[in-house]
């Protein structure tokens, strides 16, 4: 009996335990800096301090601590966190490390994040969701680039509380002169950033002063201990009376009698019976139940996954959001953006990429990078590219109009990723700062004649003959050509030839990456006038990247756009050189020309496919009006 007394008592005490964990609030922060300031040392003194390390994990600690040679019996504090091979090689953090730890008082995950600046991306990623920032400062080396840039980017990302760590307190024999004067230097730095709170401690993360213990080296510091203002400090939170807003992640129909839309609070909290607006439709309706699981709920509040359902069946997508009905947030397919470079590849002014928005995807354009900043001196620099790690402003335009939220008012609905639609890859990540007063006040005007009674006037449908190939493909001549017999069928066409486009509407635009892909956004926005107006347009344009070819094929109905590749080999391209632009690439007086120092990206499914340099050009033309035949009669 006694035994089972102990063993009962044992689990409540377990199930108290637990009980009082899930009461703590969670705070996220970050460690960022220069190399070597101390970062992943400093959390490794933490996670030591606050007794989140097992035994044997503080054994295998001082092994490999005395293998890496640290003196006497100190622990290097650092290896605990620095779990990568090739961090320990180099003696850097390269990637994002996360740990999770908890006090009496509060729950933590903390990011160690990489301070050397070809890795400022990672960096972005860890501090994308933290509350609070840890910036080291060695004390030694006082305030340097990289801790302006990391200082830059925290702010950016809308952290509001920065605990300024002068770190390496020991290195000055903990001197009060040294300690205030590096607090001064970042002060005057940090006017220019949006930090509500700055507290700044002397520590010694390899000693532990003013870590967990206040310390008695510096009796001249009456501030908090580094634990105790993070155990303390108040950070932003959604809040009950903060606008209800929901993200729809699935639609739930496990049988036919039931809809039900399954995703997450992000802000707010929403009731039974609760009238609520879904966006972008705009459609009303009224909570009807409130699902976790297999529980019915009367509320859900903010960060609750949970299934709603409604009391009307409304056309309900992945991605769409449920507002509150009085306060819905705004609607928009133009925003002003602050954007982090984040690939090797550079991102260009009109270049299309797929925009993740919590589970929305859309297409979404570069129309301009406004400027981008020099994080050392905030000087705003102007560019029509952004390389790996450049910060600045852009303005986007998407294919479709989203629900969104400024990101420094709800940043589940303010943050937003840019991937590439080709490799998949995250190029860039960003911020909704508005939406630019020109989506509202521009509106497609409905017009009485149309594509459609234009294409029936002119006794045949619209299309675009979009022809591409290397210089000295034969796309001028073989669109000549091709023109003639179509007008000879009695068609009203159009050509859109490089040279002659270049000589008026983009007479403004070289030949660089940046400006090829400016040229062909153009045309493809002059071709669609066209095909609105009824004509068949044949364009002649090199039109190099894959991406911009697919951007224009967007552009038009199901149909209407046709690629036309004119294959050749490059030697052949070159013996052929009509204009001898070739022999001027070789010799270096003609930079950035395609197939020579700047890439074509061979179409990978064109609808037609000529070999220019196997036919003639008559047997070319044949070719093309035999397959398009069908489609402009």
């Amino acid at each position: 009996m006694s035994q089972m007394t102990n063993e009962q008592s044992a689990t409540k005490e377990v199930e108290a335990y637990i009980e009082a964990q899930a009461e703590l609030d969670l705070l996220r922060f970050i460690t960022c800096g220069s190399v070597d300031d101390g970062k992943s040392t400093l959390i490794g003194r933490m996670l030591y301090e606050a007794h989140s390390i097992f035994e044997d994990q503080i054994a295998a600690l001082e092994s490999d601590s005395k293998k890496q040679g640290t003196q006497g019996n100190e622990i290097d504090f650092a290896l605990l966190v620095d779990g990568l091979a090739a961090e320990r090689e180099q003696g850097i953090t390269i990637d994002v490390a996360y740990r999770y730890f908890n006090t009496d008082r509060r729950k933590f995950i903390v990011a160690d994040t990489p301070g050397h600046e070809q890795f400022t991306r990672n960096m972005v990623t860890g501090a994308s969701t933290a509350d609070v920032a840890i910036i080291l400062i060695d004390a030694s080396q006082g305030v340097l680039t990289q801790t302006r840039r990391h200082s830059f980017i925290t702010s950016l990302l809308g952290i509001k509380h920065i605990v300024l760590a002068v770190n390496k307190m020991d290195l000055v024999d903990f001197d009060e002169e040294t300690f205030n004067s590096i607090v001064e230097t970042y002060a005057e730095f940090a006017k220019n950033l949006q930090f509500e709170s700055i507290t700044p401690i002397p520590l010694s993360a390899l000693l532990g002063d003013n870590i967990v213990e206040r310390s008695r080296q510096t009796a001249w510091y009456s501030g908090p201990t580094l634990l105790g203002y993070l155990e303390t400090v108040e950070v932003w939170q959604s809040k009950d009376e903060d606008p209800f807003r929901y993200s729809v992640q699935w639609v739930n129909r496990p049988n036919a009698n039931y809809r039900g839309y399954s995703g997450n609070v992000v802000s707010g909290q929403v009731h039974i019976n609760d009238e609520v607006r879904i966006l972008p439709s705009g459609e009303l309706a009224n909570i009807k139940g409130i699902q976790l699981y297999k529980t019915q709920l009367d509320e859900a509040v903010n960060g609750q996954s949970v299934t709603i359902t409604l009391d009307r069946e409304i056309d309900i997508s992945r991605g769409d959001i449920i507002v509150a009905a009085d306060s819905p947030c705004e609607v928009s397919d133009q925003f002003e953006v602050s954007l982090v470079w984040m690939d090797s590849e550079q991102g260009f002014v009109g270049r299309s990429y797929w925009l993740l928005i919590g589970a929305m995807r859309v297409n979404a354009t570069i129309t301009d990078i406004k400027y981008k900043y020099n994080i050392n001196t905030f000087e705003k620099l102007q560019s029509r590219s952004m390389s790996l790690n450049d910060i600045g402003e852009a303005t986007l335009s998407l294919d479709r109009p989203i629900p969104f939220e400024a990101y420094n008012s709800c940043k589940p609905l303010g943050a937003f990723v840019l991937v590439d639609r080709y490799t998949f890859a995250t190029v860039g990540a960003g911020m909704i700062n508005f939406s630019l007063r020109r989506a509202q006040n521009v509106h497609t005007q409905a017009l009485t004649v149309n594509k459609q009674s234009r294409s029936r006037l002119n006794g045949h449908p619209a299309k675009v003959l979009w022809c591409t190939g290397l210089s000295g493909s034969g796309k001028s001549t073989i669109a000549n050509a091709l023109e003639q017999a179509l007008h000879k069928q009695g068609m009203r066409t159009y050509i859109l030839d490089g040279d002659n486009v270049r000589q008026g509407l983009n007479k403004d635009l070289g030949f660089t990456d940046a400006d090829r892909i400016e040229n062909i956004r153009r045309v493809a926005e002059v071709a669609k006038l066209m095909v609105d107006a009824g004509l068949v347009v044949i364009t002649a344009f090199i039109s190099p990247f894959r991406s911009e070819r697919d951007m224009a094929r967007s552009m038009f109905e199901e149909g209407e756009f046709i690629e036309i590749y004119m294959d050749v080999p490059l030697e052949v391209a070159e013996d052929r050189d009509p204009k001898g632009l070739y022999r001027k690439a070789r010799k270096g007086e003609l930079p950035n020309f395609t197939g020579i120092d700047s890439a074509y990206e061979k179409p990978e499914s064109a609808e037609i496919v000529v070999a220019t340099a196997e036919h003639s050009i008559d047997q070319c033309v044949d070719k093309i009006l035999s397959a398009i035949q069908e489609k402009i009669t």
